[in-house]
């Protein structure tokens, strides 16, 4: 990619500019390779893909809860149901992970040339790659959106350098649209972007007007057609969704990532204040748009820290040059490739598959959610009679590897109304008409969470009508006194 800013463009030593990307990459790597698999749309979507390429056909109907069965569900994300699915029929989660990494290693690459085009030196880049990826790495999970971020990064640049007078970028703008309307439904940012681009930016508005138009041609290249914009807005307008799913609550300073977020948001008052560059009004309103979602939705902070370390390479750019770069360095081209190849490659060694030859007391490739032996174990026992309640996290990894076991809920929070969740909210936290709601709806079987079910789970020992079938570190199994012989 190239670099317009005169200034970086003169500073530049191609060796020594990788070196310092690489050494940023591979802290981000090392942390890619140890975060575990987090079941909650992972494993559905493993199932979902297998099944994609089974019948040759995306779903209509949910097929993967019996209390729902039969129901219409969209299905927008098909593509990355696919490509988790042969990826790990390919390789498992050893190459599952590497996947993970190289999406990673893609978007926070992609970042560091935007804040080179921003305005800053290689050290400066490679700080505030590093900041803006620890800051998000809580958003890194095995999900539909970790597709798009290098997407939304390829977009940003592409503007960028189209409101810098370049034109070549923007045929980018309706293969990136394809892509996206296939992986997740937050499709519409590129056209956030594309609007404030068109309104306020300085490059040719006809060629933009023109990449913008076929951007938005290319979102009916999806299996829904049009309908794929109802599928945004029932979203959006989801009443499940909204209530019960986290990550759709204001952002709140808890934990290391947020500490991390909220710090560089107080930094940029001051930082706008002093800095000695002005942001353009295109500029700005990347700022304040995404601010805005970020702090009305946890699931947004990631795009707004993308915006943030380009808006603060623009505002530290001249004062980087005199305190962070320092005095250019004597290249050595082929010791520094060397080094930066070398810092790639070192975090393979922690790829789930290979870490264990040389590691003692190697980490899980997966948390605590997801229910591993408590599912090899129950797939082991057919004469267990359901209908099966789960916790709705343990529900996701049923979906894919006990299929002959449908789930009660999972973690589609749109699929089910919001007085199924109440029920089960109620019913997890062992509420005093638990037992009466289990019976209501016939529960015979029961896989309960011991990280999160803990007075549900004392509630079922308690209990005369249950008994443990199954008990480890990560799930507790019970099924129905009668209907099953107890151990």
């Amino acid at each position: 990619m190239t670099i317009t800013n005169p200034d970086v463009a003169r500073a530049r030593q191609p060796s020594i500019d990788l070196l310092w990307l690489s050494l940023a990459l591979f802290i981000l790597l090392i942390l890619v390779m140890l975060l575990p698999v987090t079941p909650y749309d992972y494993w559905w979507y493993l199932r979902l893909g297998q099944d994609v390429v089974n019948t040759g056909s995306v779903p209509l109907v949910n097929t993967y809860s019996y209390t729902q069965l039969g129901v219409p569900y969209f299905y927008q994300p098909w593509l990355v149901g696919v490509i988790f699915w042969k990826v790990y029929e390919a390789g498992g989660l050893t190459l599952t992970f590497f996947l993970r990494a190289l999406i990673i290693a893609l978007t926070y690459g992609l970042l560091w040339f935007l804040a080179r085009e921003a305005g800053a030196g290689p050290r400066l880049a490679s700080l505030l790659v590093l900041w803006s990826a620890l800051a998000g790495s809580g958003n890194w999970a095995f999900r539909p959106q970790l597709f798009t971020y290098p997407l939304f990064v390829l977009a940003l640049f592409a503007l960028v350098r189209w409101d810098r007078g370049a034109k070549k970028e923007l045929w980018l703008l309706p293969l990136l649209s394809m892509l996206w309307v296939n992986l997740h439904g937050s499709f519409p940012l590129l056209f956030v972007v594309g609007l404030f681009a068109f309104l306020f930016g300085r490059g040719d508005k006809k060629q933009l007007a023109l990449w913008l138009g076929l951007s938005a041609a290319a979102l009916l290249i999806n299996p829904h057609g049009i309908n794929i914009f109802g599928y945004v807005l029932k979203m959006l307008r989801s009443s499940s969704v909204q209530q019960y799913s986290n990550e759709w609550l204001p952002a709140v300073n808890r934990g290391w990532q947020a500490n991390l977020f909220f710090f560089w948001l107080l930094v940029m008052a001051p930082l706008v204040a002093l800095s000695p560059r002005k942001l353009s009004l295109f500029e700005w309103l990347l700022f304040l748009f995404f601010g805005w979602m970020a702090l009305s939705g946890v699931r947004y902070v990631i795009w707004f820290l993308f915006i943030l370390a380009f808006i603060t390479a623009r505002l530290l750019g001249d004062w980087a040059g005199r305190f962070i770069e320092g005095k250019a360095q004597i290249e050595k081209p082929h010791v520094n490739m060397a080094a930066a190849g070398l810092l790639l490659l070192l975090p393979l060694a922690l790829l789930p598959g290979l870490r264990e030859s040389w590691w003692k007391d190697a980490p899980r490739p997966y948390d605590g959610d997801n229910p591993v032996q408590a599912t090899t174990w129950l797939a082991a026992h057919p004469e267990l009679q359901g209908p099966l309640w789960s916790d709705f996290s343990h529900a996701s990894y049923l979906i894919f590897a006990l299929p002959s076991r449908p789930v009660w809920i999972d973690t589609r929070f749109e699929l089910y109304p919001p007085e199924q969740w109440q029920e089960y909210i109620a019913v997890e936290t062992a509420a005093p008409n638990w037992k009466e709601l289990l019976d209501k709806e016939g529960i015979q079987l029961a896989m309960l969470s011991t990280h999160a079910q803990p007075a549900l789970i004392t509630a079922m020992q308690q209990s005369g009508a249950w008994c443990e079938q199954y008990h480890d570190e990560d799930a507790v199994i019970f099924s129905r006194r009668g209907a099953a012989a107890c151990p």
